[in-house]
């Protein structure tokens, strides 16, 4: 059987970490009988490459696509930046004919420019998810996950976790020997499932007009926050608080305040060596049992193993 054609697109202001991750990541794969099952092209629309940091030259242009079986696209450097419309075009036409699409980073932008994310949930860097969750609607942004697989439409996370999901693509299409042989030449661990979550510790991107109430929200984590009472602090109808809290954020009340917990409860984990329960109350959680199921929906792991992946040091 010939190998599968798999198309990776270079832009102006593509990511080069993305680019090469995808590259370097489906290009090592092998079958048992040595050979490989992917036939690898990088395709864009000119033949100069204003890469961030560097220039490339790409020798096809994106008509070399019209016979990809996969389309991957990597990150780019802005995420704000009009899409190509050709890029777009190209997108558009693989998915048409049935090819399988799918983004690494803020790639995810231009998946959602072309019109392939309405409808789906899809990730992106946490740190560009509220920005997506705004900029289209229409997607269900989850940022906290490595990569979501919706069939043929697949987004991943920023860094490492384009290479995840570049081997949960090789697993699913050859098989765990396969992706474990290119996982191992990568000195990676084949198996972080997708739902695991992005490593952050960081706050969510700051609102404009609610900002001093998030921050408020923050301080007060471990007290009963209920949309009622917050809508009334900031001067609004529930209604309207809701509405005004999605177009700010990107999600809503209840999944920030979770979001937020599940971050405290990590900075807490990592850091101290205090029990899950004094964590789970810490955090907002009104039981250990609620804390621990709630820790595992987000960040796909347990407490216990998100603290001994991560735990720094710890105060007495």
């Amino acid at each position: 059987m010939p190998p599968r054609h798999l198309a990776v697109l270079a832009f102006d202001g593509v990511l080069p970490f993305d680019l090469a991750t995808a590259v370097e990541t489906f290009a090592r794969a092998r079958l048992d009988d040595g050979t490989p099952p992917y036939r690898v092209t990088v395709v864009a629309p000119q033949a100069e490459i204003a890469a961030e940091g560097y220039g490339l030259r790409v020798p096809h242009g994106l008509d070399a696509a019209g016979d990809a079986a996969i389309v991957i696209v990597p990150g780019m450097a802005d995420p704000h930046a009009p899409a190509n419309p050709a890029i777009l075009a190209a997108l558009t036409d693989a998915r048409r004919r049935g090819a399988r699409v799918a983004s690494i980073c803020t790639g995810a932008f231009l998946l959602a420019a072309a019109g392939l994310l309405d409808g789906l949930r899809a990730t992106t860097h946490w740190q560009a998810a509220g920005l997506l969750a705004r900029m289209y609607p229409r997607v269900t942004v989850d940022p906290a996950v490595l990569y979501v697989d919706e069939g043929e439409i697949l987004t991943s996370a920023g860094a490492a976790a384009g290479l995840d999901l570049c081997l949960h693509m090789i697993r699913r299409d050859f098989g765990a020997r396969v992706a474990a042989r290119v996982a191992r030449a990568a000195v990676v661990p084949l198996e972080r499932p997708g739902g695991q979550a992005q490593f952050i510790q960081d706050d969510p991107p700051p609102a404009a007009g609610l900002a001093p109430l998030l921050d408020w929200m923050r301080a007060h984590l471990d007290q009963k926050l209920e949309v009622d009472g917050l809508a009334a602090r900031a001067g609004m109808s529930p209604r309207t608080f809701a509405r005004r809290f999605r177009a700010e954020t990107g999600t809503t009340p209840l999944q920030w305040l979770l979001t937020a917990r599940i971050r405290r409860a990590q900075l807490l984990l990592e850091t101290t060596g205090r029990s899950i329960e004094w964590i789970a109350t810490e955090a907002g959680f009104d039981s250990a049992i609620t804390f621990r199921q709630r820790f595992r929906q987000v960040a796909g792991v347990t407490p216990s193993q998100w603290r001994r992946s991560f735990a720094t040091g710890r105060e007495s």
